[in-house]
Order: C-alpha cells, then structure tokens, then sequence
C-alpha cells in the first residue's frame, strides 16, 4: 500500500503514472455507491483498495538530511506524514489519527525522535486528530492548526508562518474551500508539499459542508499549490485507490477537475452528490478540542 517516493528513474515513473491512470477511470454506479460506504466523504468513484497488515513505509527521502514516514489508517483512509531531521532528531507529524496513536507513538520511539509538533491540516470530519491525546502523553509536544479552523491548539497558523525541525522547515500556505481552515505546509525547499484535503491525488476535497466553497478551493489550489515547481511531490490527507503521492506536473495535466475552467469545476463539485461523513457528528466537535472531547 505504501511506498515513499524519492527520485524515481523515469522508466519507473511513467509505469506509475500508467498504472495510476488506469486505477483512476470512471467506475460504475455501484462502484462508486460500495466506493463511499467503505470510505465516507470519498471524492472517487472507484472503490477503495485495502491495504495488507504493513500501515506503514520506511525511507530517508530528500534533501538531505530528512527522514520521512508516511503511514496510513485504514477506516478513513488517511495518510500522517512523519518528519524528522536525522541529526538532531527533532520531528512534527501531520494528520495522525485517534486509532493508530499506539502505532505511531512507538515509532516515534524506536526511531528516536523527539516530536515537537503535532499539525492539523484542517479540522477533519471523517476521524478524530490523536494531537491532544499525543500531547498527554509526550511532554513538550505542541499541537497546530490554521488560526481560521476554528479549533483549539497550543499554536495557531497563519500564511507564511514556519514549523522548525532541525535545520529543515514547513512554510505554512492557507488553502481555504474543503474547509476556511485548511492548509497545506510546503517543505523549505519545495520539494513536498502536504496538501490536506485541498488537492487529492487526480481529485480534490468536497465543497458541500464546513464552510465550503467550490470558488475558493480551485482559486487556493491553482494560487498556492499548483504554483509550486512541478516536480514538487505532493502528499495528500487520503487516497482511496492505493495511490501515495504525486506531483504538481502530474496534476496539472491529469487532474479531472481542477484542469477545468473554474465554471465548469464549480458545476463538478455542485454534482457530486456525497454521503455525509459517517463520523462527522462525533469528529467535528471532538477535532474542534483537539481530539480530546469525550475522552
């Protein structure tokens, strides 16, 4: 299921982007039904894969200096992304989740990390954030979000600002329209970027529920993400085709929607016709406490 992505040749590339291409196409009508009932709020129509029992992949990407983990849960199909700098051991996690808290705290672990930071792209509604029942459990852990999300954090983000680990950096870039709080953070040398729920991989974040808007999602991806160096890797909050990452060229040219005049993309969205998140009532308000309501 999942697989970091440095440098690949170009041979191996295009086999990727052919078999992600093909995995990509248009299902039937029940495919897409079976394809929201197993992963709620999926923007595909095509059902999800599963992976196999390995939640999570292994490698040092680039630049130099950067240890990188991206691991997935299974129920909502999100990916966290683990950060590192290999010589101080200084880290920040993005995204993680309530049920795989264990899995993750014990990499954490055994890699000898010392995590300082635990961000949120957005205030989720598919999955409650493990952030503050991190925090309990690691001292000196500080908990992020966009100061627009609405959400309780120790540090609240605005455009520009930048989450330090060692000598390496995430640039803060706010992404409004699957949510007003969402954002992406951009590695210092823009080489990977992380993309919430604004830009999926040949797809994007539904527009229909917490403050979306259709407008401002096209007009945030294409100003501040799709503005990236197209061989910027771009690494989204979930996948539901077994699909790890891609690119800003990749996106450019293949994304089925956001390659659409904004017209035409706001009447894609407008159409889409998605089940609510099944969690949603639960999530939303637990996120907005950092995870931490009810427990």
């Amino acid at each position: 299921m999942c697989s970091v992505i440095n440098r690949v040749k170009p041979i191996h590339r295009v086999a990727a982007l052919s078999l992600r291409l093909k995995a990509n196409t248009e299902g039937s009508s029940s495919a897409a039904a079976q394809s929201r009932r197993l992963c709620p709020g999926v923007s595909s129509t095509v059902e999800p894969l599963r992976p196999n029992s390995r939640s999570y992949c292994s490698g040092t990407a680039k630049p130099e200096g950067l240890l990188f983990r991206q691991l997935f849960e299974m129920e909502s199909c999100t990916y966290t992304y683990l950060l590192a700098d290999t010589k101080t051991r200084e880290a920040v996690i993005i995204d993680p989740v309530l049920e795989t808290i264990d899995r993750d705290l014990n990499l954490i672990k055994q890699l000898g990390l010392d995590l300082k930071v635990a961000v949120n792209t957005h205030c989720h509604a598919d999955h409650i954030t493990s952030s503050g029942l991190m925090k309990k459990r690691l001292v000196g852990l500080k908990s992020a979000i966009s100061k627009y999300s609405g959400a309780a954090a120790d540090i609240h983000l605005s455009e520009g600002d930048k989450i330090t680990f060692g000598k390496h950096h995430l640039t803060v870039r706010k992404t409004p329209g699957h949510t007003d709080g969402c954002a992406t953070f951009v590695l210092g040398d823009q080489s990977m970027a992380f993309t919430g729920d604004a830009l999926l991989i040949r797809g994007c974040g539904r527009t229909d529920f917490q403050q979306g808007s259709s407008t401002k999602l096209y007009q945030s991806v294409h100003e501040k993400i799709l503005s990236l160096p197209k061989e910027c890797l771009l690494y989204p909050a979930h996948d539901y085709l077994g699909q790890t990452v891609s690119t800003v060229g990749e996106e450019l040219k293949f994304n089925p929607r956001l390659t659409k005049s904004l017209e035409e993309f706001e009447k894609i969205m407008a159409n889409l016709n998605l089940d609510r998140p099944k969690k949603m009532d639960v999530a939303v308000p637990a996120n907005l406490l950092c995870g931490v309501h009810g427990l």
